[in-house]
């Protein structure tokens, strides 16, 4: 989870990551261990080499887990998941046997960091890639990181496996990317951080904007950019996963729930349903989350029982307005058992494949 502060009141996000990138043609003067200051190093693309850390509460990295299975990864990049509260310090592997990640053996995924930058000074944040022979964090830039998985990996991704960054629209992706984080993944976090009443109404304006705004956009096209799934919609849903459970209470984004919202409530059951979504969405951890961890919010750490779920798999008629999820490619079948998100925490998941059943 991206670590945030209050100035003059008002919850600003700290972008300050580990810039550090994997590309399948790396600068051998960028290389690791070279002069290049870590941040601007390049890694090379290497199957098995990296582990990508993870938290299912999370959503950036919630969208990292959803590249990576769209893309077909899985046997690429192995995945750490941990547990979905944390304390000031770090997040845990308390998920794990013995609360140690298995492949790096570590109980915090602040070690990670020390050992690629000891005395570590930010957040200790996911998703993470590690660097597995030498335990060191190589990046924590949450949206290079599933950039870099879909134009740095073509050579290992699934077959069928979708272009989350089509060349035809790289430039309406950019600017409506752009909103979307500003406005309504982070635009959820400045409305529940917010420190006065009026960086909060200024905040909830600005959300609401936006999510009226998209509304309108996608009345009538199936996704964001028209008849396919791109990166934008993996963005978007995972801030619309976390909407009832979390951010309409929690962060007093209360204007309507998403079940209220029609376009918009279709639209992410439409995504929900598409092998991938719904699939890697863990209401439990959500929940847990917001709720026990942000105690200068929620001082007592109760969780809610709700909202109710039920409304996940009614039909969305989404396909009326043409296209696929997938366009000429297929989707990615079952779930590794290892990675399967359980029953309990999201109703939805065939505990046989992993993948949400069908209405």
């Amino acid at each position: 989870m991206a670590q945030g502060t209050y100035v003059e009141q008002e919850y600003n996000r700290d972008t300050s990551y580990i810039e550090d990138r994997i590309v399948a043609d790396p600068d051998p003067a960028k290389a690791p261990g070279s002069d290049t200051p870590i941040g601007e190093q390049q890694w090379p693309v290497e199957p098995g080499r990296y582990r990508l850390v993870v938290s299912r509460a999370c959503p950036w990295a919630n969208r990292a887990i959803i590249v990576r299975r769209l893309l077909g990864l899985e046997d690429v990049i192995s995945m750490g998941v941990a547990g979905p509260t944390h304390d000031a310090d770090s997040w845990t592997f308390d998920l794990d046997p013995d609360h140690l990640d298995p492949v790096l053996q570590i109980p915090r995924l602040k070690d990670a960091y020390e050992t690629r930058w000891p005395g570590y000074p930010r957040g200790i944040t996911v998703p993470a890639v590690v660097d597995v022979p030498s335990g060191g964090v190589v990046t924590n830039d949450f949206p290079q990181i599933t950039e870099d998985l879909s134009t740095q990996w073509r050579e290992h991704h699934r077959e069928g496996a979708p272009d989350l960054w089509p060349q035809e629209h790289l430039e309406e992706m950019a600017t409506i990317n752009k909103r979307v984080y500003t406005e309504v993944n982070n635009g959820v976090y400045r409305c529940g951080f917010a420190g006065t009443q009026e960086s909060y109404d200024a905040a909830y304006e600005r959300l609401w904007t936006a999510l009226d705004w998209l509304e309108g956009h996608l009345a009538d096209r199936r996704y964001l950019l028209g008849e396919r799934i791109t990166e934008a919609d993996v963005r978007l849903f995972t801030t619309l996963a976390r909407f009832d459970a979390a951010y309409h209470g929690h962060f007093k984004c209360n204007r309507s729930k998403l079940t209220e919202m029609p376009v918009l409530w279709a639209y992410a059951r439409d995504l929900f349903t598409t092998p991938g979504f719904g699939d890697t969405t863990d209401f439990v951890h959500i929940k847990r989350h917001y709720y026990e961890v942000h105690r200068d919010i929620n001082p007592t750490g109760v969780v809610p029982q709700g909202p109710d779920l039920t409304g996940w798999l009614e039909p969305h008629g989404r396909e009326s307005l043409g296209g696929s999820p997938f366009g000429d490619g297929t989707a990615p079948g079952p779930i590794a058992e290892g990675e399967r998100v359980p029953v309990e925490h999201n109703p939805f998941v065939d505990p046989a494949t992993g993948l949400v059943r069908p209405a």
